[in-house]
């Protein structure tokens, strides 16, 4: 999965506007196979030095990016209605796709596009997803409502995803197109054309300008509590310290929190958040969570999933993230696209676990993570 690969905007209600205290434990999923996992983990959060709070939201990766070949075509055609001053994209076919299920040769496709650089005011539109086959055909229009003017401001992205039985996404190729150097005028382009798949060059819903930082720091501490029954397992505390420099999605607006979750767990009782800091792109949380149950393996197996979100009504939108563990692509013998940690959170992460009871600080660049709803 490449370093910059968009979350798409995903908007969730997730009663943002509350913040209780709480603890929770639950049972981690794991593979059947694997030897052990972080059982029996428990997870509270609080703030420093402010009241308690305990967060919600858990965010699984849902989808693979890099993984599939990229091959194939896709037809559409573009046109703007002067009377209804809206961008049709007309999406016909597509041919040749990459098979998402190779041994039975077929994927689940559908189509998405973007308006670049819109940063998500008008958000993503979509295709119907059309099952087993290499050969979609959806004949469905997508309309944008934008002044012409504006539009030749922007570039269009559609992009093809393979979306399985449990809802995650596969990349399967895009296209892009320049609308400011694009004819209007010229019949020719108002015609079904078939253009070439490529791979990722660009993030999709945001540009790649810098996302901002994080500072944080971790701790280990092997064994919390003398003489419990389980001494072998330990607690990971995760010091949610500050972010520097976000972007601004709503113009001068941005009240931002941060969500984490432990892989590769996917149970919504995992969550814990930070509160909501509004009116800074340099917000201050001084937030801990901590998650128990950890056996000196499940280090090596398990990897620690920060999210900043935007909160905006009933919705929250992705502005960066990390990834911090081994980095390896495997947790408990199975491949996975979320052990995808950059160099820096690895070293931040190895630092950890060399050092228990000791708190590893570091200020780490938020990426472009692939993000799916949360599970149930």
């Amino acid at each position: 999965m490449s370093k910059s690969v968009p979350a798409f905007l995903q908007d969730e209600s997730d009663g943002r506007e509350t913040d209780t205290a709480s603890e929770g434990s639950y049972q981690l999923s794991r593979p059947k196979k694997s030897p052990s996992s972080l059982t029996n983990l428990s997870s509270s959060s609080s703030m420093t030095p402010l009241s308690s709070v305990s967060g919600s939201v858990m965010s699984v990766y849902s989808g693979d990016f890099g993984n599939l070949e990229v091959k194939g075509n896709i037809q559409f055609a573009i046109d703007y209605v002067d009377s209804l001053k809206e961008l049709h994209v007309f999406v016909a076919q597509c041919k040749d796709l990459a098979a998402a299920d190779v041994k039975k040769q077929r994927s689940d496709p559908y189509v998405k596009t973007y308006l670049l650089p819109d940063k998500g005011k008008m958000g993503k539109k979509k295709t119907l997803v059309v099952k087993k086959t290499l050969n979609p055909v959806y004949n469905e229009i997508l309309r944008y409502k934008i002044e012409k003017q504006i539009l030749k401001t922007q570039k269009l992205n559609l992009s093809v995803w393979h979306r399985d039985t449990f809802k995650r996404n596969s990349f399967l190729g895009e296209v892009e197109l320049d609308l400011e150097t694009w004819d209007w005028d010229n019949k020719q382009n108002k015609q079904l054309k078939w253009y070439p798949l490529k791979r990722k060059t660009a993030p999709v819903a945001l540009e790649a300008e810098n996302r901002g930082e994080m500072k944080l720091a971790l701790q280990y501490v092997p064994e919390p509590i003398p003489g419990k029954k389980l001494p072998t397992t330990g607690e990971v505390h995760i010091w949610v310290k500050e972010c520097l420099d976000l972007p601004q999605l709503r113009g001068s607006h941005l009240n931002s929190f941060v969500k984490c979750i432990i892989l590769p767990d996917t149970s919504r009782k995992s969550r814990q958040k930070t509160r909501a800091v509004g009116k800074t792109t340099s917000p201050v949380f001084n937030h801990t969570m901590v998650y128990d149950g950890f056996r000196p393996e499940d280090l090596t197996e398990a990897c620690v999933e920060l999210t900043v979100w935007d909160h905006y009504k009933l919705t929250n939108q992705f502005l960066g993230g990390l990834r911090i563990g081994f980095g390896t692509g495997k947790s408990y013998g199975t491949e996975v696209d979320w052990m995808d940690s950059t160099s820096e959170e690895v070293a931040l992460w190895e630092k950890m676990v060399k050092s228990p009871n000791t708190w590893i600080e570091a200020t780490l660049p938020l990426r472009m993570l692939l993000i799916a709803k949360i599970s149930k």
